[in-house]
């Protein structure tokens, strides 16, 4: 499960309702929120954040949050 999918499921959110609202598909919320090699777009990832209610920058820190800038 990617680090969106586990949000998703950690806030008890349907994907169904998430793809309903934002106007995605259920497919490509399903391969958003399982798929680790699936690239989630800034625009997507705004839309998901509008759809659920939640602050953009929050689920940016969730889904993004482990990703850390490296050091030459």
């Amino acid at each position: 499960m990617t680090p969106l999918g586990l949000y998703l499921a950690k806030k008890s959110i349907n994907k169904a309702e998430v793809a309903r609202r934002t106007g995605l598909s259920k497919s490509r919320i399903s391969q958003l929120t399982s798929n680790e090699s699936t690239q989630l777009r800034a625009d997507e990832l705004y839309l998901i954040a509008l759809a659920i209610d939640a602050e953009p920058g929050e689920l940016l820190e969730a889904v993004c949050g482990h990703l850390k800038l490296t050091r030459d």
